[in-house]
């Protein structure tokens, strides 16, 4: 029989709400901002869609992106909407219209209770224009880009606190990919203007998002050893997070066990970079905590469906992306901020037509499973049974658990959370759960959230398919066994004392 075994006692770190946060590229039109929407508000947002992020507790967002940001005009996208020009976007190879931009995202985050977190253009992008966000934004003068402000009506700063300085500058894709010397250069001198425009901002460097040689870019190697290096020796007094993204990028036909190997490969990447961050700090005598900011990450097929096929988004999903969650938890002293791009969609909301409600996607209720339910401090979980093995990538994971656990605390409450991922596509798991020391009590809530089958998903036709099921369970002593059923993701809110 597997075994989870839990000390209350066994801390690992507090855990940051930031871990909980959205994203949001050239999506915001059609999904968040759409002024001719039936359910637009009067600034153009839609009130459906901000309902149910809403649900979702996001704690901050950021924008504009994503790819788009290495060739985004800021200026572009403020003043007057008519007078707005429109650009084409290499990235995506579309036309943006720029109507959603620094003042509209502003109005949205309010709304919402989230803190925006802007991403500077560090492609074709320079210093000197980011420098003049940062005023824009938080200027408290009489500059020009502070007047600029006020006459859009915003009379006080926005008070921006997160900052990013460039987006995947090392991938070889990029507008104004950047080698580690030319990068460690730019981030040294983004942050160096941009903190002296405001001390109090906190800076984000791109630091990896290309971690396997990939055959398409057969003469760019990952780097991210040195990268990293170079930019904490020349910038690491000013930089504040390390940026990581991290897709889980299975090719379509690979069976189901290399989808579930994800996770292993993830927490192996998450467990290399603390240690090297921690040891460049050392090194270089940086006082103050680097923490780690995965600002992207979800589940990709895009190198095998093209943006205008049919999505499939399944009960997979679903599974990967409790999979990150709980990596996040797992790794809650470093992890400080994550943003949850949901891929095609606006965060697993997805429109269909305008006549028809909106669709919630499997990776939208896992999220939400773990957004609404986790509490303030992470535990150190043993756990052991069943294992399997696989290769992800090219590299073969052996002995990866069956199930993925991990477990949070909260202390007002008194109430224990225990995340488990059931990474087995076809077999039940029976469980043992037990406490090191103290009681459980009472009546325990179960929230699992699975599918008929792994490529169960939500569709026009059949909205509800994949969900979460709400249930009792009674449980009292110091142990209880429950059954995790197969492909599922499973949250037990436990009373203990």
């Amino acid at each position: 029989m597997n075994q989870i075994k839990i000390d209350l006692e066994r801390v690992i770190s507090d855990i940051d709400r930031n871990i909980f946060g959205g994203y949001l590229e050239n999506l915001a039109y059609g999904g968040i901002y759409y002024p001719t929407h039936p359910k637009a508000d009067k600034d153009g947002l839609r009130i459906d869609v901000m309902a149910e992020l809403q649900r979702m507790k996001l704690p901050n967002m950021r924008f504009p992106g994503g790819n788009l940001v290495s060739g985004y005009r800021w200026m572009d996208a403020i003043g007057p909407l008519e007078s707005r020009p429109a650009r084409h976007d290499l990235a995506w190879n579309s036309i943006v219209s720029n109507r959603f931009g620094t003042d509209e995202f502003i109005r949205f985050c309010r709304k919402m209770n989230i803190q925006p977190y802007f991403c500077a253009n560090c492609g074709d992008g320079d210093m000197r224009e980011a420098a003049d966000w940062v005023e824009y934004c938080n200027g408290t003068g009489d500059s020009a880009l502070v007047k600029l402000r006020r006459q859009h009506g915003f009379e006080e700063p926005h008070k921006i606190k997160y900052w990013g300085i460039g987006n995947e500058v090392d991938g070889p894709w990029q507008i104004g990919y950047k080698t580690p010397q030319e990068y460690a250069r730019a981030v040294t001198e983004f942050s160096k203007v941009m903190k002296r425009v405001d001390p109090d901002i906190k800076l984000v460097a791109a630091a990896v998002s290309l971690w396997e040689d990939h055959p398409a870019f057969i003469n760019y190697r990952t780097e991210w050893v040195e990268r990293t290096q170079l930019m904490l020796e020349q910038a690491g007094n000013l930089i504040d997070y390390m940026a990581l993204h991290r897709y889980a990028h299975p090719d379509i036909n690979d069976p189901f066990e290399s989808y579930m190997a994800f996770g292993a490969s993830f927490n192996e990447r998450l467990t290399a970079y603390e240690g090297l961050i921690n040891s460049i700090r050392l090194e270089r005598k940086i006082k103050h905590p680097i923490s780690i900011a995965v600002d992207e990450w979800g589940l990709s097929r895009l190198p095998h469906v093209s943006r205008t096929e049919k999505m499939v988004v399944n009960v997979v999903d679903a599974i990967v992306t409790a999979q990150h969650l709980n990596a996040f938890i797992r790794h809650a002293g470093s992890v400080r901020m994550a943003n949850f791009t949901g891929m095609l969609t606006s965060m697993g909301v997805r429109l269909i037509r305008l006549d028809k409600p909106l669709l919630l996607d499997p990776n939208f209720y896992s999220f939400l499973l773990y957004s609404r339910t986790c509490g303030q401090t992470a535990l150190d979980v043993f756990w052991s049974g069943d294992t399997f093995s696989a290769n992800y990538l090219g590299r073969d994971y052996p002995g990866i658990r069956m199930l993925d656990v991990t477990a949070t605390l909260d202390e007002t409450r008194k109430e224990l959370v225990l995340y488990v991922i059931n990474q087995s596509k076809d077999k039940a798991m029976e469980t043992s759960i037990t406490l090191a020391a103290g009681q459980f009590t009472g009546k325990a809530r179960v929230s699992v959230l699975n599918g008929p089958d792994i490529n169960s998903e939500n569709t026009e036709d059949r909205p509800h398919e994949v969900g979460i099921r709400e249930s009792g369970l009674n449980i009292s002593g110091n142990s209880f066994s429950f059954s995790f059923e197969p492909h599922s993701v499973t949250a037990l809110i436990c009373g203990v004392k």
